[in-house]
């Protein structure tokens, strides 16, 4: 939200209703770093007072999220192994450990496709990095759908219902709160087992 102010976004999603949750989403997971999610759930908000449908509501934020993906899967797909290489080389990294890391990702890939959406940062790269690992279209597109039904579900229904209960600006935190906590539990997860496997290779 460092380039929106929550009064922004409300006034964006009362102006534009339903394109807005839709057009939100489905930039933030094409790869843009826009508060997609942000809106989404001050359209659930709105939805709850009685602004907008519950129904559509959810229905665009699911489609922008599927569609999001799909472009970012794509434009990784053609373009990221590459794009990622030279960014590599400029932080000086082996090209063999960005080959490991794509490795364990494509290993890992349908589980970030579905559970991603509930992690900052890799709800916005867990598309393009899946076209980059070139996980099989077919099965990305179920993940895909399924995790986005999944949160749509969850983050519209909940900005829908407790957002009667509680403002709207603490609905966020608290939504942000838990992604980022998913997100050091993921990075914990990674990190670990590569230090530990580190210390055991050259202990002090």
């Amino acid at each position: 939200m460092e380039f929106f102010s929550l009064e922004q976004i409300q006034e964006l999603a009362r102006h534009y209703g339903y394109w807005a949750v839709f057009a939100g989403i489905a930039i933030e997971n094409t790869g843009i770093p826009i508060p997609g999610e942000t809106i989404t759930i001050v359209g659930g908000f709105l939805a709850g007072s009685g602004e907008l449908n519950y129904w559509l509501v959810l229905i665009t934020a699911i489609a922008g999220a599927v569609t999001g993906d799909n472009c970012g899967y794509w434009l990784g797909r053609i373009g990221g192994w590459q794009f990622l290489l030279k960014l590599s080389r400029f932080f000086r990294l082996p090209d063999d450990e960005v080959l490991k890391a794509k490795t364990k990702f494509a290993e890992n890939a349908a589980k970030a496709v579905f559970f991603g959406r509930f992690i900052t940062l890799l709800r916005i790269f867990a598309g393009p990095i899946a076209g980059i690992v070139e996980m099989p279209y077919l099965k990305f597109l179920l993940y895909n759908f399924m995790g986005a039904t999944v949160w749509g579900c969850i983050i519209v229904t909940l900005s829908y219902f407790v957002g009667k209960i509680i403002p709207l600006d603490q609905l966020i935190s608290i939504i942000a709160q838990f992604g980022f906590v998913a997100l050091l539990i993921v990075v914990g997860w990674i990190a670990i087992p590569v230090l530990v496997k580190s210390y055991q290779k050259n202990p002090s």
